[in-house]
């Protein structure tokens, strides 16, 4: 990815990152976002979701914004998430991210979106 320059864009709405108890099932108020990410491990389910439409009572921590990156990357790829994740760490701009089969998306918090985008913009396409 030396050569190329990404691009990114930001998808609308704030995101929510909740915490779900190990043994809970997948919530279905989740799989009523536009965008949503649901993770089940050994110790917690975690879910990603536009923070509107999280129920009273679920822990999370809410005013995240999302940066995709645009494509399809083939999995031989490397270096894209760290090309990124790098100058944002280096800019004190903490991050979350969600990863697809095809891309992946850096969450930041909404207070630090306009700082993140001029630490992107060097060398990446923003679109809004």
């Amino acid at each position: 990815m030396k050569n190329s320059k990404l691009s990114l864009s930001i998808l609308p709405g704030k995101l929510a990152i909740c915490l779900l108890g190990k043994n809970n099932e997948i919530p279905s108020w989740a799989l009523k976002s536009n965008f949503f990410s649901i993770s089940k491990t050994i110790d917690e389910l975690s879910v990603v979701c536009l923070e509107d439409i999280v129920p009273d009572g679920i822990k999370f921590e809410g005013n995240w914004k999302a940066f995709k990156v645009e494509g399809k990357f083939d999995f031989s790829v490397t270096g894209i998430l760290a090309s990124l994740a790098k100058p944002l760490a280096d800019g004190n701009i903490s991050i979350f991210v969600v990863s697809t089969f095809n891309t992946d998306y850096i969450l930041v918090k909404s207070e630090n979106l306009e700082k993140a985008k001029k630490v992107l913009s060097k060398f990446c396409n923003i679109k809004h």
